[in-house]
């Protein structure tokens, strides 16, 4: 009975070892070293609708021939959805000093606009390019003023440094991409 159990204790062992590990990467926001003025004081970033690769747990890599490659063993350290809501958000607070918040609105007095951001790319590629186009929305609460825009904007990565280098860029390209909605959009 001893041996029986060795034997699968030692398969155990083996199966969990020859399975790997999963790296996951968070996103951190880089410093804000600006200040913009919006019209505003209050603004709720609602959808942030991401194409199905971007909305995924895995990090994807654009190949030079338009093939996008993933691996399970680097994972985003949250749902790409709500962590780029986030991060918009909390970029759009902290470049503006007004109150920025995802939906749900946790606030009893409702914003006075609402912003929604439909990507239609947001991807690193192997060539060392995180690179985001789409467009947002701003809806005012009284119905004047409401405004649209495209987006189409990219940064730099050395490729060299892996997952971890994509998910600073994510970083960097989230708070140009809020600096740029900023100025364009909720002035």
């Amino acid at each position: 009975m001893n041996v029986v159990k060795n034997i699968l204790g030692l398969g155990l062992v083996l199966a969990l070892t020859a399975c790997g590990t999963t790296d996951r990467f968070a996103v951190d926001s880089p410093q804000v070293t600006e200040k913009i003025n919006i019209r505003f004081s209050a603004v709720e970033v609602r959808d942030v609708s991401l194409p199905t690769y971007a909305a995924d747990d895995e990090i994807h890599i654009l190949k030079s021939n338009g093939t996008m490659t993933s691996s399970a063993d680097q994972l985003w350290a949250d749902s790409p959805e709500r962590a780029v809501a986030l991060e918009l958000s909390e970029n759009l607070s902290r470049l503006t000093g007004r109150r920025i918040a995802s939906e749900p609105w946790p606030f009893e007095a409702y914003p006075d606009a609402r912003l929604e951001v439909r990507f239609s790319k947001l991807i690193a590629s192997e060539a060392g390019q995180f690179n985001a186009s789409g467009q947002y929305f701003v809806a005012v609460m009284n119905g004047t003023q409401e405004r649209s825009g495209l987006f189409n904007l990219s940064v730099p990565f050395d490729p060299k440094g892996g997952a971890a280098n994509i998910a600073a860029a994510r970083g960097q390209l989230i708070l140009d991409l809020a600096s740029f909605i900023a100025r364009n959009g909720l002035k």
